[in-house]
Formats: C-alpha cells, sequence, structure tokens
C-alpha cells in the first residue's frame, strides 16, 4: 500500500505503448461496488478470492502491465502466477514515505481507514513484516534508496529507450 504501483505502472505502460490494468479497479468494475463495500459486504476472503481469479484472466493476455493490490502477492498462489505470467517488480520505498501516502488516503483504504494516523506506521510495520517474505519472490526489487523514474524501470527491465 502506498508504494506508487497504480502512479508507476500507468507511466510505465505509456512509456512503453501496453495496455494497463489495475487489479483493484478491475474488481470494482467486476463487482460494482468499491473495494471498501466489497469488504463491508462479502468480506476480504472473498476480495481475495477475486484478486485471484482476475490475476489468472488477465494473465491470459500477452503484453500488458498491472498493478496489484499491496495484499494480492500474499494470497494463494498469485505470486507465482505472476511470476509466470511475466516479469514482477517489488517496488519498495522507505517507511516514512509509506505512511504519508497512506494518511492522504485512509479513507478509499479499508484495512487503514478506522486507523488514527498514529497507529497507521505501527499497522505498515506489521504488515510489510508480514508481507516481505512475498514481495522478496518479486524477479525485481526497486529498493527504498533508489530513485524510482522511468529511467530506472527501463533499466531494470533491460529496455532501450
Amino acid at each position: 500500500m502506498g508504494a506508487g504501483k497504480t502512479y508507476w505502472g500507468k507511466q510505465l505502460a505509456e512509456h512503453l505503448s501496453l495496455p494497463f490494468y489495475d487489479l483493484d479497479d478491475v474488481i470494482v468494475e467486476s463487482e460494482e461496488m468499491s473495494i471498501s463495500d466489497i469488504f463491508a459486504t462479502k468480506g476480504e476472503d472473498y476480495f481475495r478470492q477475486q484478486e485471484n481469479y482476475w490475476l489468472k484472466e488477465l494473465s491470459r493476455n500477452e503484453n500488458f502491465l498491472i498493478s496489484c493490490g499491496g495484499g494480492a502477492p500474499c494470497f494463494q498462489d498469485n505470486m507465482d502466477i505472476m511470476n509466470n505470467s511475466g516479469t514482477t517488480i517489488w517496488l519498495n520505498p522507505n517507511l516514512s514515505l509509506i505512511v504519508e501516502r497512506l494518511k492522504r488516503k485512509k479513507s478509499k483504504r479499508p484495512l487503514i481507514q478506522d486507523l488514527a494516523d498514529d497507529e497507521l506506521l505501527d499497522f505498515v510495520e506489521k504488515k510489510l513484516a508480514e508481507r516481505v517474505p512475498f514481495y522478496e519472490q518479486a524477479q525485481i526489487t526497486i529498493a527504498e534508496s533508489e530513485t524510482i523514474s522511468l529511467d530506472s524501470f527501463m533499466q531494470r527491465l533491460d529496455i532501450k529507450a
């Protein structure tokens, strides 16, 4: 959450002239309700099943870019699906940047919408600790010490501009 996956996914997809999908948006469109409403009415397990279903469906396409929510790699066989379907990238910015971004968009994120700002750092640290083993399975990591830019993606993906 808050790493910049959707922002950079859109930028890179446009730069490479590829279709872009945001997994959360695909689910919202298919369910015709917000993620918060899906969590509230159908539960997190249902949402995670939808992530898995849509990853499988979208992976049938060729040459596209997808941004998935921070929890998606951690459930079912999602990380295997992604690694077997293309190149996976873990954006790993520093913790303070993530927390600042999340503070501005808490209302749109069901897992953090009821947290006070001072609880957010603890939550992010805990979630990150749980999720890192899955994120580390990504084929490319762009770490907090690196500057994220289109050039850095192109270099790491070994694509000529």
